[in-house]
């Protein structure tokens, strides 16, 4: 069953040091900060998101900043997901080249995936990143960012697709096909592996997982510079419900509904152990901040707000961009 699935939602990783994630993801690849707040299961550690105008499904990145929290380096490998590549105009990567070369950005690499032309860099806690060029995308960017924006002919339009690094892809690939109602879309071999394209929900762009097979990867292990988890949008809580019922049937262990204050999550690990989450499209970033002042200022949980004080003492300092 697809329990209404629209596409992704978002990618959350572990990163070091919210001085640098901040200025990388606003300043260089031209994202909105959408919001502050904390990382609801630890309240010490910003979570900040980065989207479109709005925060949109499907465009939005999330990071914790875990650097001196006692968490240690990762490990990329299998059963994670080793690259978030990001959607962008065809004809837009030579732009993006100078810029990424100009702001410092480490080696930048060229490549091709499924015909269409990618650049494949890394953000400063390590984490990998693409763009890929899609001549068929119609999420609006966000271009309203001050000091050094990023040109609306280039602007990224949101996720492209997760890839999922993997020894065996087969029961991923069955479990995305059978119990999500996925398709495989495409497949090619490439230097790195054979890759699997499967689309999820309403297709296209936002909505891609990518399986890459490599029988010697390492094993995957959490930390600085790894993503944490890959979130899938549904309608509502009724999608919502329906899908951890139907997930619990099959035999997943799926964690109670928790609420995200923006959206509403379950939580559960596919058969190769990347970690996903399925999350309300709603209520959305609006519902504490008005969309001019969105990302200014840290948002609390109203559970939280009596701590604000010894929470705001316990987060590390972000650079305003």
């Amino acid at each position: 069953m697809s329990f209404g699935i629209i596409g992704l939602h978002h990618v959350t990783a572990t990163v070091v040091d919210g001085k640098e994630d901040v200025p990388f993801y606003v300043g260089v690849l031209g994202l909105r900060l959408v919001k502050r707040t904390i990382n609801f299961d630890d309240p010490s550690v910003w979570h900040l998101y980065y989207g479109d105008e709005r925060g949109t499904p499907s465009t939005i990145m999330t990071t914790f900043p875990y650097g001196g929290k006692g968490v240690g380096p990762g490990v990329k490998g299998s059963g994670q997901i080793t690259v978030t590549s990001f959607s962008v105009p065809v004809g837009s990567l030579g732009w993006w080249r100078r810029r990424l070369e100009g702001k410092g950005v480490g080696e930048v690499l060229e490549g091709s995936r499924f015909g269409a032309g990618v650049l494949r860099f890394r953000d400063p806690a390590g984490l990998g990143i693409e763009l890929v060029e899609e001549a068929d995308d119609p999420r609006e960017p966000w271009t309203g960012g001050g000091g050094d924006p990023v040109e609306s002919e280039a602007a990224l339009r949101g996720v492209h697709a997760v890839t999922l690094l993997m020894r065996d892809p087969e029961p991923s690939t069955r479990f995305l096909t059978e119990e999500l109602g996925a398709q495989v879309v495409d497949e090619e071999e490439s230097p790195a592996g054979h890759r699997i394209r499967i689309e999820i929900g309403e297709g296209g762009p936002g909505a891609y997982f990518e399986i890459l097979h490599d029988p010697e990867a390492p094993r995957a292990v959490d930390g600085l510079g790894t993503v944490h988890h890959v979130a899938i949008s549904v309608p509502g809580d009724g999608e919502q419900v329906q899908a951890r019922r139907a997930l619990v049937e099959a035999g997943h262990y799926v964690t109670e509904v928790r609420d995200r204050q923006y959206f509403r999550s379950i939580y559960f690990r596919e058969p190769g152990g990347v970690l996903y989450e399925i999350a309300t499209a709603g209520p959305g970033f609006g519902i504490d901040e008005d969309l001019a002042s969105l990302g200014t200022e840290l948002r609390l949980p109203t559970w939280e707000e009596p701590n604000r004080a010894a929470i705001e003492a316990s987060l590390s300092p972000l650079i305003q961009v």
